[in-house]
């Protein structure tokens, strides 16, 4: 088959892991980039072609666009390579907001035979991979509640540009930019959650984008997660407690490029409330390398290949955890008021 021509809109630090991604799988190549700091169009000693506006990098002749711009480009960079008639592969959140988030969809109605993609990369780590598994084998049973915790120590780490403390380019602080991972994996594990109460601040570093948001959310089935995204946990930590009928599910620390959330961790509990008494027998699995991005990179590829919807990343999927990140602003009554968000409702698939 021959390979499908790639070109990479935003190459930061994010574009340019991808660009290794691609790099090593046998269906891609990618031809050209493009980012507004390069000082001009230009040719990179690679041989790819580099420009300074992604509408130019669109003038090429493409089969796929990786969107890794900043929240305010998300969407319309989106749109753009669908309206080409390219694969678009865009990075997380999918928007600034759900309204956005709808006109990128619209747009996807139109074009059946090709496949939109969102990376929500924590559904490919192996911890994360693994507890799925346990879960829909159905042996520990059915979920009770879930307990999670997101934090890092400023809204702006590892001299990441400071747009992301800027709402109107950013859209929302921490909940929006990392706390979304973990929504959408409360949705992975547990299904739609439809009552939704929080309290959101940005009482710490005072920027117009939230540092803590603190989460009560119950499905319809009663499942009940318990969640914080926060800038003031000066640890960084990723936690995921997963309680089941019996037994527990301990997700610890997430591999990262900047590896500040520690080693990466899966506790497996088998519980018998009536004879272990708090104590019960555990197994452990840690992980000692992080193939979540090269997965990604392979679910694009087979998705394009099949005509199929990926497992994971489908635009439904970045709907529904959008409008679930958007519930969690709107419940709070003085955050929703303060920033005038929309009832997530007046959305829809």
């Amino acid at each position: 088959m021959a390979r499908l021509k790639v070109g990479i809109a935003g190459y930061g630090i994010v574009g340019k892991r991808r660009h290794e991604c691609l790099d090593k799988h046998p269906r891609f190549e990618t031809v050209a980039v493009c980012d507004r700091n390069f000082p001009t169009d230009a040719t990179l000693p690679s041989g790819i072609r580099a420009f300074t506006n992604y509408r130019a990098l669109l003038d090429l002749p493409l089969d796929v666009l990786i969107v890794c711009m900043s929240n305010d480009m998300a969407a319309e960079v989106t749109i753009a390579g669908l309206e080409k008639g390219l694969h678009v592969f865009c990075e997380k959140p999918p928007a600034r907001t759900l309204e956005e988030l709808s006109a990128v969809l619209e747009t996807e109605r139109g074009r059946p035979n090709q496949r939109l993609m969102y990376g929500f990369n924590h559904r490919y780590h192996g911890s994360v991979q693994d507890a799925l598994a346990i879960i829909r084998s159905g042996e520990l049973g059915s979920i009770i509640n879930l307990r999670g915790l997101y934090g890092k120590s400023k809204l702006i780490t590892f001299n990441q540009p400071d747009w992301r403390a800027k709402r109107e380019l950013a859209g929302g602080g921490v909940l929006l930019d990392q706390g979304i991972h973990m929504v959408d994996l409360m949705r992975l594990f547990a299904g739609e959650f439809d009552e939704v109460h929080s309290v959101v601040s940005n009482s710490h570093w005072g920027y117009d984008v939230e540092d803590n948001a603190y989460a009560l959310m119950k499905t319809s089935a009663g499942v009940v997660a318990l969640f914080n995204s926060s800038a003031t946990q000066w640890r960084h930590q990723f936690s995921l407690d997963i309680n089941l009928e019996r037994g527990s599910l301990l997700l610890r620390g997430i591999l990262t490029s900047s590896k500040s959330y520690g080693s990466e961790t899966l506790t497996i509990v088998h519980a018998d409330p009536d004879r272990d008494n708090g104590d019960p027998v555990e197994s452990a699995r840690t992980y000692n390398s992080d193939p979540s991005w090269d997965s990604e990179i392979a679910a694009l590829a087979e998705a394009i290949d099949t005509g199929t919807a990926p497992d994971h990343g489908t635009s439904r999927d970045a709907f529904l955890t959008m409008s679930l990140v958007n519930s969690i602003y709107h419940a709070d009554e003085q955050w929703r008021t303060r920033h005038r968000i929309p009832d997530p409702k007046k959305y829809s698939l």
